[in-house]
């Protein structure tokens, strides 16, 4: 016969014997693996230094994006993305020559790719897609020297309301409370209504709003003003950038009337 793939584990009723939903993984990964131990005695995974996440059709549609496909760029911290000239907000449409569709087969692509490689990765900006040469790194280094940032419990005082939410300028108690540095500027979110489509976004109080259609805010006010030019620009959604846990995400909030 011919293998397919190998049996990884187990999910078992009774907690063993071989009753219940086996695992396996591809006989094609477990070759690239295999081979890499064979010659340097440990895994290369390529790595490319960006945190991604999907594009849904509310986020491409307040990019003004075709399609709801490619890997969103939510953080680029120092490493191969950084030095290529990658920048948060970016879509990543293309890896290598080969089309992304989500963030999924993105990691898969920079995973199969050889440490030291030099690809293209095409990202729309801007409302234009643009190429940059990314050299990429080892992944196993670079997870060995990433650091988990700390939680917070905020109190956060006299709010405004604004998009279903309840917001506050970030002061210098607000950032010690929350543990953020210096260079972070941005919203807290106090509340969130339960009816508003912000809390169907997964909105929740303590996230921080630094960017509001890919722009910097700072205080409530700019972010008002974002709100006002996308209305009268005639969209139907604004694109937020939110950091929870020290995690940046992108987030479509409907504007409504």
């Amino acid at each position: 016969g011919e293998v397919i793939g190998v049996n990884t584990a187990i999910l078992s009723p009774n907690g063993g014997g071989s009753i219940g939903i086996g695992f396996s993984m591809s006989s094609a990964v477990v070759s690239k693996v295999v081979a890499q131990l064979q010659k340097f005695g440990e895994t290369r995974r390529g790595w490319l230094g960006v945190r991604i996440q999907d594009v849904s059709p509310d986020v491409a549609d307040a990019l003004s994006l075709a399609d709801a496909a490619g890997a969103m760029v939510t953080n680029v911290p120092d490493g191969p993305a950084k030095i290529a000239g990658i920048k948060q907000g970016d879509v990543i449409v293309t890896f290598d020559g080969k089309h992304v569709t989500d963030t999924r087969e993105l990691v898969r692509m920079v995973g199969n790719t050889a440490v030291g490689k030099t690809v293209d990765v095409i990202v729309y900006r801007d409302g234009k897609n643009q190429t940059v040469k990314v050299v990429l790194t080892r992944r196993e280094t670079a997870e060995a020297a990433q650091i988990v940032p700390a939680k917070a419990s905020p109190v956060l005082p006299k709010p405004k309301k604004l998009l279903g939410l309840d917001l506050q300028g970030l002061s210098a108690d607000l950032r010690a409370q929350l543990g953020l540095g210096d260079k972070i500027s941005g919203i807290v979110v106090m509340n969130v209504e339960e009816s508003s489509n912000a809390f169907e976004k997964g909105l929740r109080a303590g996230d921080i709003i630094t960017e509001a259609g890919q722009n910097k805010v700072a205080s409530v006010a700019e972010l008002e003003k974002r709100v006002t030019q996308a209305r009268d620009a005639g969209r139907k959604s604004l694109l937020l950038l939110i950091r929870r846990d020290g995690e940046p995400r992108f987030v479509a909030l409907t504007l409504g009337s």
